[in-house]
């Protein structure tokens, strides 16, 4: 199985712009999950967390201000980047939308290139084995491009689940995982997996982890998931 592809929660109430986005987000090698209307964008984030989000300003009912504030309101979603279009280019605009918590923020017209280099920078910066970039902890280092895994210097078996099992954990190294967040970022979206299988994959990293040696370097947080340290 393929690791699933960065995921772009992309809020835009206009269809004709939605899927011009969408279109070449995927072309990019984005999985798309779209939003109409702010509303509708809080209920994507209830239902799965992206890594990215693509926001537009100017929309009716709920407006992009407000759902960037409540978004960096909510522990959870607080550290996906926040990417806001707005074809408001007055320096006062830009400074309020990074100032409601905005990553970054993109003048319309702009340039779909230069939107896909910005939003690759910033997932860079929170899933870094997606980049493509060599993950390193204490004694652990995993590269992504060569699919290799070593441990103190020694290289260590892992099947492909385990490999993207702990790619993710290494991208955030403390950080508690839930069984249904490890299941979105190593399985994906679209298959149906059992939480409890989350529990088999981690058991056979661990034991490649301690193949050679060393402390186990896995944490279980009873009730709420694993982390690396």
């Amino acid at each position: 199985m393929a690791a699933p592809k960065p995921v772009v929660l992309l809020v835009e109430d206009e269809p004709a712009q939605r899927e011009i986005l969408r279109y070449n987000l995927e072309a990019d090698g984005f999985a798309v999950v779209c939003a109409a209307d702010g509303e509708e964008a809080m209920e994507r984030l209830a239902e799965g967390l992206p890594d990215l989000i693509l926001l537009d300003w100017m929309m009716p009912h709920v407006s992009g201000i407000e759902v960037c504030r409540r978004i960096r309101a909510r522990p959870e979603t607080r550290g996906i980047p926040v990417l806001m279009l707005s074809a408001r280019s007055e320096e006062v605009d830009k400074v309020r939308g990074l100032e409601t918590g905005a990553d970054d923020y993109i003048i319309k017209p702009y340039s779909v290139a230069e939107l896909m280099a910005r939003l690759r920078a910033h997932l860079r910066r929170v899933r870094p084995a997606q980049a493509g970039e060599v993950l390193e902890w204490q004694d652990i280092r995993l590269d992504p491009e060569t699919h290799r895994v070593t441990r103190a210097g020694a290289g260590l078996k892992l099947g492909p689940t385990e490999f993207r099992l702990l790619s993710c954990l290494m991208e955030r190294p403390g950080r508690v995982f839930s069984r249904e967040q490890l299941l979105d970022r190593v399985w994906g979206r679209d298959i149906y997996v059992d939480s409890r299988t989350v529990d088999v994959h981690v058991g056979r990293l661990r034991k490649a982890l301690m193949a050679t040696g060393g402390e186990d370097p896995l944490r279980t947080v009873r009730g709420a998931g694993y982390s690396l340290g």
